[in-house]
């Protein structure tokens, strides 16, 4: 599947017709944006058209709309589970997209929050602790010249 760029006028339809709730959090999301609550995706902006996480009933109503399929984002048969891609026509009918995302929403409520990944250590633990790895492999080699002068050391 070919990457085509998510128009820049979708951003604004796709912020309005999110959810008024709360809850609702948004991140940019490879050039677009997705929606998220309990920390779960629940919809997203994709190509031309917006992807939804869907009850199985709701998924058999979406994937009935002409132009809609399963959310595969890499053409290769890996669709992204309780997700349909929904037609590009949608983002032109705000209240229809409205209610596909409250639908996604409501969904995605009904499943277990998502887990908090542990923060481990922090971005500056992380670089003292390479800094110091890098002084032990450092201190453990010696240059060129010590190891020339080592060497003749150990001939006499």
């Amino acid at each position: 599947m070919a990457w085509i760029k998510i128009p820049a006028e979708h951003h604004p339809l796709f912020h309005a017709a999110l959810p008024k709730d709360p809850r609702v959090s948004t991140l940019l999301m490879f050039g677009g944006l997705a929606a998220k609550v309990n920390g779960q995706m629940f919809a997203g902006l994709f190509a031309r058209s917006a992807l939804v996480k869907l009850s199985a009933d709701d998924q058999a109503r979406a994937l009935a709309l002409d132009g809609a399929g399963p959310f595969d984002p890499m053409g290769n048969g890996r669709i992204m589970r309780d997700t349909v891609m929904l037609p590009d026509s949608i983002m032109e009918e705000p209240e229809e997209l409205r209610d596909w995302l409250r639908r996604g929403f409501d969904y995605v409520l009904t499943l277990p929050p998502k887990a908090k990944k542990s923060a481990g250590r922090s971005a500056a633990e992380k670089r003292a602790v390479e800094k110091t790895a890098a002084k032990k492999v450092t201190a453990k080699k010696p240059g060129p010249k010590k190891a020339a002068a080592r060497t003749k050391a150990h001939r006499r």
